[in-house]
C-alpha cells in the first residue's frame, strides 16, 4: 500500500512504511530499519528550524527512500508517520507525551509506547498497557491515504506550514494537525481572532458574533472558532456572509462534522477556508476533548473574543488560556439580568477588555493604525458657541422671552455685552427680537407646512435637547 506524504499532496512515503506498522505481514527488514534509524530523532519546534530539522533525521539513520525529500518539506515521511500513528495512541494536550517527545523524537517515543523499545521515562505499567491495546491493528499510512484522498493534509512541528505560535503551549503543544481546505494554516493563523461563546446563546448573543464575524472579515481578519451551536455557528456564517476567512478546529476528525448538525456549514467552511483537528480521521469528539481542543483556538489566534458565556463555559477556558499564553483576551458586556453574560462580566471584571465591535476588536489586536472611530455623541449647533454666548442664550425663558435687562441678569453680563451676543444668536439663528423682548426661535414641525429648502430651525432644535 502506498500513501503519499501529507507535507506535500502527493509525495509517496518510503517502502519502510507500506505495509501497516502493527500487520502480520510487515518485512523483517523494514522493522529493523525502523529499529535502527527510529532513534534520538530530535523534537521539531524546540530550537530547530524546519530546514535544520529535516537536515539532522537526515544522518540518524532513516532509510534510503526518506532522502531528498521535496523543497518545502520540514519532517521526512517516517517521522510524519509516526506522528500521525500517535494522534491514534495517545489524547490531545498530555504533557507526559509532550516531554517524552522533546527527549526522545516520534519514531523512538512510538517504538517506546508500542514496546518495540525502552519504556518511556515515568510510563506506568497501566499506561503501557493502554497504549498497547490501542496500537494493535493501526495503520498510520492509511490514514494518510484517507486525508489525501479527501483533499487533506496531516502537518507537524517543523513544517513550513506549521504554526510557530502553538509552541507556546510548550509540552501541551499538538504533535501534529490533520487539515481540510484550500489555504495555508501557517499564512492564515498570523492574522486571526478567536470569537467563541455560548452554544444555547440568546438571539443578541447570535447576532452580535454574526456581526463580528462579518466585520473582521472586512477587516482582513481571519476568524478562528470551534463550529459548536450557538455562538461559534453564528461567527463562521457572519464571516463566509461577509465574504471573509474561517478556521474551524473540531474536537473530532476533520471528516466526522459535530455538531451533526452543522455537518453543512463544516463542508463550507473546508471548502472555503480550514477545517483542524488534532484527532486523526474518524475520531469522534469526547467531553474532555471539547476542553483540550480551546487550547489550540486561544495558541493559534491572536486574542479571544468572548460572547455570552455562563460560569461554567468551555468558552471561559479558551479566554483564560488565551490570558495565560499572553494573548488578548476580551469580551462582549450583556443585560446584567442575563445568566448568560455572567461569565463575560466576571472576565471583564479581571483582564479581559471589554468590546462592542469588530473596529475595537482589531484596535486591539492589530498594528499601528488600526484604531477604532472615536465615540462621541452628536454635535449640535450649540456646542460651537462660545461659553459667555452660550450663557446668553441658556438665560432666555423658554415661554414668552426676555427682555435685555432680565438677559444680563441671568447671564452674569453687562447689558451692552448681553446686547452684543443677542444679535450674534439672531444672526446665527438662535433667537429673534420682537420690540423690547428676546425670543427663543419656535421649532418647526410637520403641521405648520414647512417646505423643502425652508432654512433649518436651528435654535429650537438646540434648546429643545436641553429642556
Amino acid at each position: 500500500m502506498s500513501a503519499p506524504s501529507a507535507g506535500g499532496r502527493g509525495a509517496a512515503v518510503p517502502a519502510l512504511f507500506a505495509e501497516p506498522w502493527q500487520g502480520q505481514g510487515a518485512p523483517d527488514e523494514a522493522r529493523r530499519a525502523l529499529d535502527e534509524g527510529g532513534q534520538g530523532v530530535p523534537d521539531a519546534g524546540h530550537g530547530v528550524s524546519g530546514e535544520e530539522h529535516g537536515a539532522v533525521d537526515a544522518g540518524h539513520g532513516a532509510p534510503d527512500g526518506a532522502q531528498g525529500l521535496p523543497e518545502g518539506h520540514g519532517v521526512p515521511d517516517e517521522e510524519r508517520l509516526a506522528r500521525a500513528a500517535l494522534t491514534r495512541l495517545v489524547e490531545p494536550g498530555d504533557h507526559a507525551v509532550g516531554r517524552w517527545l522533546r527527549r526522545m523524537g516520534p519514531v523512538a517515543l512510538w517504538r517506546a509506547l508500542t514496546g518495540k523499545g525502552k519504556p518511556p521515562p515515568g510510563a506506568s505499567g497501566d499506561r503501557l498497557a493502554g497504549c498497547a491495546l490501542r496500537a494493535a491493528g493501526l495503520d498510520p499510512a492509511a490514514d494518510l491515504a484517507l486525508i489525501d484522498r479527501r483533499g487533506g493534509r496531516f502537518i507537524c512541528p517543523g513544517d513550513l506550514d506549521w504554526p510557530g505560535q502553538l509552541d507556546d503551549l510548550g509540552d501541551a503543544r499538538p504533535v501534529g494537525l490533520w487539515v481540510r481546505g484550500p489555504a495555508g494554516l501557517r499564512m492564515w493563523a498570523l492574522r486571526s481572532v478567536a470569537v467563541v461563546g455560548a452554544r444555547a446563546c440568546s438571539d443578541y448573543g447570535a447576532h452580535v458574533a454574526a456581526t463580528l464575524g462579518a466585520g473582521l472579515a472586512e477587516r482582513g481578519w481571519v476568524v478562528v472558532s470551534g463550529a459548536a451551536h450557538g455562538v461559534d455557528g453564528a461567527a463562521h456564517r457572519g464571516t463566509l456572509a461577509a465574504g471573509g476567512a474561517t478556521i474551524a478546529v473540531l474536537a473530532s476528525g476533520v471528516d466526522v462534522p459535530y455538531p451533526r448538525g452543522h455537518a453543512e456549514l463544516i463542508e463550507r467552511i473546508a471548502e472555503q477556508g480550514l477545517v483542524v483537528a488534532e484527532l486523526p480521521p474518524g475520531a469522534h469528539p469526547t467531553r474532555p476533548r471539547f476542553v483540550l481542543r480551546n487550547r489550540v483556538i486561544a495558541a493559534l489566534t491572536r486574542g479571544t473574543v468572548v460572547v455570552e458565556a455562563q460560569f461554567r463555559s468551555g468558552s471561559l477556558v479558551t479566554a483564560r488560556r488565551a490570558q495565560q499564553l499572553g494573548r488578548s483576551t476580551m469580551g462582549v458586556p450583556g443585560p446584567v439580568t442575563s445568566g448568560l453574560s455572567a461569565g463575560v462580566h466576571e472576565l471583564l471584571r479581571g483582564e479581559a477588555v471589554l468590546v462592542t465591535d469588530a473596529a475595537e476588536v482589531a484596535e486591539l489586536i492589530g498594528g499601528i493604525g488600526d484604531l477604532a472611530p472615536e465615540r462621541r455623541g452628536p454635535l449640535v449647533e450649540r456646542d460651537l458657541l462660545d461659553p459667555v454666548t452660550a450663557r446668553v442664550l441658556e438665560a432666555l425663558s423658554a415661554r414668552g422671552g426676555n427682555d435685555l435687562r432680565e438677559v444680563a441678569r441671568e447671564s452674569g453680563t453687562g447689558c451692552d455685552e448681553a446686547l452684543g451676543r443677542l444679535h450674534e444668536l439672531l444672526a446665527l439663528g438662535f433667537v429673534e427680537r420682537h420690540g423690547d423682548r428676546w425670543e427663543l426661535v419656535r421649532p418647526v414641525s410637520p403641521s405648520d407646512g414647512a417646505r423643502r429648502g425652508d432654512p433649518p430651525n436651528r435654535g429650537n432644535r438646540v434648546k429643545g435637547l436641553r429642556r
